[in-house]
């Protein structure tokens, strides 16, 4: 049985929806940890709505936040209770997903997954093997799991954008060309990249506004 996720959210500026961008927060953290970013986003983003989930489960290693799935090296979990915890947190966030499109009236393509580090994970995850295509995936400092499963497992290829700082001590830099890497054998047409120089694990300016033009551009938003 699928979890409930509570969410945030901040309506669109303009009064009329149009689009919809989901957050996905890190590790640790919560909706509210991302929702901050519709403000500089929705100036340019008129007609979309904002919506940011908290995850599942409280975390271990952070006991004000939340976590979509323990991770291993940080709160002592073994590896097949971190990979039991993700197949869980996949299911609640394909039903939120699911439930938001009905309850807010939107289409896949009207809506884009922005995730960051452990949110980053479970969005390039959760969209590729979703039948219905989204708009796109914004993946902030994140790593691609089970990369070997994705030409199999994959029902649709959205356009991706990778963004990660070049100082992340939390997950490595090289997780970017690996994920782009990954997404290319399995036959993605569109993934995009950006290194932000001098960004230690998190989301610099220059960043956003790379996301913000993948957004527009590559989302139709």
């Amino acid at each position: 049985m699928t979890r409930v996720l509570q969410a945030g959210r901040k309506e669109p500026v303009s009064g009329e929806k149009r689009s919809c961008v989901v957050f996905l927060h890190g590790y640790g953290a919560n909706g509210a940890d991302l929702l901050g970013l519709a403000d500089p986003l929705g100036e340019h983003l008129p007609d979309t709505l904002f919506v940011a989930p908290d995850a599942p489960e409280s975390c271990a290693g952070a006991p004000f936040g939340y976590q979509w799935f323990p991770i291993p090296w940080i709160d002592g979990s073994s590896e097949e209770e971190a990979m039991a915890g993700m197949a869980r947190a996949v299911g609640d966030l394909s039903a939120f997903l699911d439930a938001l499109m009905v309850d807010e009236d939107l289409l896949p393509e009207q809506v884009a997954l922005f995730g960051f580090s452990q949110g980053t994970m479970m969005a390039l995850h959760v969209a590729p093997r979703r039948e219905d295509e989204v708009a796109g995936i914004v993946g902030f400092s994140g790593r691609l799991i089970e990369p070997e499963l994705l030409s199999d497992e994959a029902q649709s290829k959205p356009p991706v954008l990778l963004v990660h700082g070049d100082q992340d001590d939390v997950v490595p830099p090289e997780s970017l060309p690996q994920a782009a890497e990954a997404l290319q054998n399995a036959g993605w047409k569109e993934v995009y990249a950006h290194v932000m120089k001098g960004t230690a694990h998190g989301i610099a300016p220059d960043g956003l506004s790379v996301a913000l033009a993948f957004l527009r551009d590559k989302c139709g938003f």
